[in-house]
Parts: structure tokens; C-alpha cells; sequence
């Protein structure tokens, strides 16, 4: 039979109220019986009956996505997961939600964010640019008791706090070879837009775009990022302007999450068509692009395993456990037409 938390408490010379402490994260315990305990747990091969955990809480889990107000398609890919998710996993006692927050004013989504209670959210997985005050914000709520982790771009600096997305760094290198091999041995620009540089899964992808480029193909030269901050009219004087002022673009890496406002201000323009171009997400808008030959190529992450990703990292750090890295790990998928 598994041990039990009595084989537990015997193993590390403590009490019950001692282990279920250490087990559920609670403070009163010093870090030495800590220690303790999670050798003994090592060392006797300790299992927590999970189900039974959630059950002595008296409650279930409440989840929250906080996910920004502007998006497009490959966001309510992921909001329609969230709500698959929550419609099937009532029965492990489990609720997703979503909060939508103001991307483009900091202040007022850090102020949305301290609304949250402890008593009523478990955890928050959050998408968002990286400023000062979310991150303040994110630091408040873990101080109040709510596990955070990031979503698609990540949030922190040291890594501790975890990541839910692929490496953004590795998918702008694979964009990057792409567009190289693609263009061929041609010489010319290649033209980069996102929404915006603050979103720190941009800046990994600008710099994975331009470590391959630079160090192996000198016949490119990339221009610098353009914002589109999501507007339609801005996207379509950038992308005129652009054209314009540089004859010799050979390629387009749409290097944000949402492609479909460049894509069809490109289309309108006539300069997609010609040219070799990369985007991010598989979406109905891209899926159409990749079927018309207006794209070469989708880099991709899948919605559904993002979203259960994040809650199986959240519920983890709620009960003090760790998870299975590989499943959690995000893979990387390359698009092409011949493979959708």
C-alpha cells in the first residue's frame, strides 16, 4: 500500500498538524522541519492523495485567466478553452474563469488585479506586456495568497514563478531560418511588425530572428520593429510607409500573437503576396492566409494545452507539489500548407 500521511509524520519524527502544515504550505513551521519532512517524503515515496486534499479543503479550485481587453482570434482560442476546461472538470471540483484587463493602461489593470481576494481565487494566470506596476501587482497577490504564473509572455525575470508558453526566443530562431532559407540567397530588408515591444514574448523573438540572420545570412538585413498597438489604421500607414521607404523588402515577419489586422491591411495593400512572410498562431485568419499562398508559414502553440498547463501548474503550487516538467512543456509547431 502507499504511505499515508501518518507513515509520513512517523518517517520525519513530526506531528500530523506538523506535516499537514508543511503539505499545504502553511507558515508556523521552520524551514529546518521542512526540510525534514520533504526528505522523508523522498525517501519513503510519499503520494498525496489529491482527491482527498481537495475534499479536506471544503472547497474547490477557482482559477482565473486575466487576459487582455484587446485581442483577436488566437485569444478567443484560448477563452474557449478556458471554458471547455471549466465545463469538464466540475467534477474535480475545479472552476476557470476569465478577467480581461486594460493591456494598454498599466495603472488601471494593476488596479483590477489588487481586486482580487485570496478567499475567492486561487490562482491567476496572467497575459499581459511586462510594466513595473503588473509586476508589483502580481507580487502584492502572491503576498495575499494567490499562486501566479505567466501566460504566453512571460512575466519574471528569474524564472521562479514559472512560464506557461513556448520558448519565444527558440520560435523567433525558427522564424528567422525560415524566412532565410525561404528568401533564398537574394539580397535585401526583411520587414518585422508586432503590437507592441513591451510584450517580453516580442522581445524573445526579436532576438532568436535576429541571432540566426545576423550570424548566418549577411545577404539580409532586418529592419527595425514596427508597433501596430492592434490599430488598423496605424498597421496600414506602417505597412505603406514602410514599402515605400524601402524598396528592397523581401520578406515580413509578423512577430506578434494576432496576425489578422497586418495580414488583411497587406492584402488591401498588395504587399504580402510577393513576398515572403512568417506569422505567429494558428487562427481562421491564418489558416486562410497559409490556404491562399499569402503566407509562407505558421509558428504555432497550442490554446488547449496552454490553458490546461496553467492550471495544473497553479493547483501544484496551491497544494505545495511539484509537476511532471514534460507535461508541461509547450512545443513549437511549424505550419505550412501541406500540413494543416
Amino acid at each position: 500500500m502507499r504511505p499515508t500521511i501518518k507513515d509520513l509524520a512517523n518517517a520525519a519524527g513530526v506531528s500530523l498538524a506538523t506535516v499537514d502544515r508543511v503539505l499545504n504550505g502553511r507558515s508556523g513551521v521552520r524551514e529546518k522541519t521542512v526540510k525534514t519532512v520533504n526528505d522523508a517524503i523522498e525517501r519513503i515515496g510519499f503520494q498525496r492523495n489529491q482527491v482527498a486534499a481537495t475534499l479536506a479543503r471544503q472547497r474547490g479550485y477557482r482559477f482565473v485567466f486575466a487576459l487582455p481587453r484587446s485581442g483577436d482570434e488566437f485569444l478567443m482560442e484560448i477563452i474557449d478553452r478556458i471554458a471547455e476546461f471549466d465545463s469538464a472538470s466540475r467534477a474535480e471540483m475545479i472552476e476557470a474563469d476569465v478577467i480581461r484587463i486594460d493591456d494598454q493602461d498599466p495603472h488601471e489593470a494593476a488596479r483590477n488585479l489588487s481586486n482580487l481576494s485570496a478567499e475567492d481565487v486561487d490562482g491567476v494566470a496572467i497575459m499581459a506586456p511586462e510594466t513595473p506596476q503588473i509586476r508589483d501587482a502580481l507580487l502584492r497577490m502572491r503576498e495575499r495568497g494567490i499562486q501566479t504564473i505567466p501566460l504566453v509572455a512571460d512575466q519574471q525575470d528569474d524564472g521562479e514563478h514559472g512560464f506557461v508558453g513556448i520558448d519565444n526566443r527558440a520560435a523567433g530562431a525558427t522564424a528567422g531560418r525560415l524566412m532565410a532559407r525561404f528568401i533564398g540567397n537574394k539580397e535585401g530588408s526583411v520587414l518585422v511588425l508586432t503590437e507592441t515591444t513591451q510584450a517580453r514574448d516580442s522581445l524573445e523573438r526579436r532576438l532568436g530572428f535576429d541571432g540566426i540572420i545576423n550570424a548566418e545570412y549577411p545577404n539580409l538585413k532586418v529592419l527595425p520593429t514596427l508597433e501596430t498597438y492592434g490599430d488598423p489604421d496605424r498597421t496600414e500607414n506602417i505597412l505603406h510607409n514602410a514599402i515605400r521607404t524601402h524598396s528592397d523588402i523581401l520578406g515580413i515577419y509578423f512577430m506578434g500573437v494576432e496576425a489578422r489586422i497586418p495580414l488583411e491591411k497587406g492584402r488591401r495593400a498588395g504587399v504580402i503576396r510577393d513576398r515572403v512572410t512568417i506569422a505567429h498562431e494558428r487562427t481562421p485568419s491564418t489558416e486562410l492566409a497559409l490556404k491562399n499562398g499569402e503566407l509562407d508559414a505558421v509558428i504555432h502553440q497550442d490554446p488547449g494545452h496552454l490553458v490546461r498547463s496553467a492550471i495544473r501548474i497553479l493547483r501544484a503550487k496551491c497544494e505545495n507539489r511539484a509537476t511532471l516538467a514534460s507535461q508541461e512543456r509547450i512545443r513549437i509547431e511549424v505550419l505550412i500548407l501541406e500540413n494543416l
